[in-house]
């Protein structure tokens, strides 16, 4: 049996980089997923199953258990959602009978699923995040005296997005506000409402740092502007990124993983504030995210590096590329268009971006049937994911 290989649970374009990204070392790859996703056409995958809804927990864990029995025991699985990496967590103890898990135990998980205990936790250790308050009542909301313009987003986004399609409401004002709350509360619990400042500045202000994580250190690691996304104002994933050098990035994040006992990949994203010239967290995934294969390009192969550490086999400290950019066509083309018309974006600055060194999300020459079906696939994704 070939206990050497990888599970990826969702077949977007974040699990077609993790498959792409082992492929590179032939590990076999066997994408899972309820949709129709585009990894289904990737020469990387090997395997492709139809599996059930995530959200449909005991079916799936049943289904998971059950491909085992398909040579696949021992593999490592890769959750590429929030609430995939909810489910792998809570479930990690009977799953390790069959296969590695690298998500942490819902105990560590937990501190970044769930906005709430982040932000109670970098407060505990002295890192700065948007003036932060929780109101779970209309009452409550009426004793604050808030900044505006403020947003309103949830603790948990994967029991809000499904039914928003966007992350955050905007309110200017305390009547916006008002309604946006109402509009919350009929999707989830009022204690899970966060209202929160607006950091001045547009997507130029905001970066990340990419890790992957292991007895309190960073063993690799990268950091990017994320200086375009969908939209772009609020966005729900980036479209364009850029590697930056910023070492003061790399020690907030590291402080923080180590605080929480983090073990694995994770994204630490943070907004520059001009006010004061500090650098905020907003919020941690604990898993891949969605650029997270700028570092095919780049020089730190995360899931690579992650599958090599589940197998025990030695993981280097590795340095990145700066100046190295990631790009999402199907996506960042409508977003620069629309800037262009509004002019908050010329001409010559989108063209000075796409130069140099370039990954695309999902285009590819050596791969390229996953690109076509994202293509053709377009007006379904628009429809079931809002981009």
């Amino acid at each position: 049996m070939n206990n050497r290989g990888a599970i990826i649970i969702g077949g977007d374009y974040q699990g077609l980089g993790i498959a792409r990204g082992l492929c590179r070392e032939n590990i076999p790859v066997c994408v899972i997923d309820n949709d129709f996703s585009i990894s289904r056409f990737s020469k990387c995958s090997k395997y492709y199953f139809t599996c059930p809804p995530i959200r449909e927990e005991s079916s799936f864990i049943k289904f998971l258990l059950g491909l085992s029995s398909y040579g696949l025991k021992g593999w490592v699985i890769f959750p590429t959602s929030d609430y995939g990496v909810n489910v792998i967590s809570r479930y990690k103890s009977q799953l390790e009978d069959f296969y590695r898990i690298p998500t942490p135990s819902w105990q560590i998980t937990k501190c970044f699923y769930d906005k709430r205990f982040t932000y109670h936790l970098a407060e505990k250790i002295g890192i700065d995040f948007p003036k932060t308050w929780i109101a779970p009542s209309i009452e409550e909301i009426g004793r604050l005296e808030l900044p505006y313009p403020v947003i309103i987003k949830p603790a948990i986004l994967d029991k809000f997005y499904p039914y928003t399609k966007t992350k955050i409401f905007l309110a200017t004002n305390r009547e916006e506000l008002l309604k946006a709350y109402d509009r919350a509360v009929n999707i989830i619990d009022p204690s899970e409402i966060i209202i929160q400042e607006v950091i001045p500045g547009r997507p130029d202000f905001l970066f990340s740092l990419g890790a992957f994580f292991k007895n309190g250190q960073l063993m690799a690691r990268l950091v990017v502007k994320r200086s375009r996304q969908h939209p772009m104002d609020f966005g729900h994933a980036s479209t364009f990124v850029e590697t930056v050098d910023i070492p003061e990035l790399e020690i907030l994040g590291e402080k923080l993983l180590a605080a929480a006992g983090y073990y694995g990949l994770a994204e630490v994203e943070f907004k520059f504030d001009s006010r004061d010239g500090k650098y905020k967290l907003l919020e941690v995934n604990p898993r891949t995210w969605g650029w997270h294969s700028i570092g095919l390009r780049a020089g730190v192969n995360f899931p690579l590096i992650q599958f090599r550490d589940m197998l025990g086999e030695e993981v280097e400290i590795n340095s990145f590329r700066r100046g190295v950019r990631w790009v999402r066509i199907i996506t960042d083309l409508p977003v620069v268009t629309r800037e262009l018309l509004m002019g908050t974006l010329n001409i010559k600055d989108v063209l000075n971006s796409l130069k140099g060194e370039k990954e695309f999300a999902v285009f590819s020459c050596s791969d390229p049937f996953p690109f076509i079906a994202e293509f053709f696939l377009l007006p379904y994704l628009w429809r079931k994911r809002g981009f």
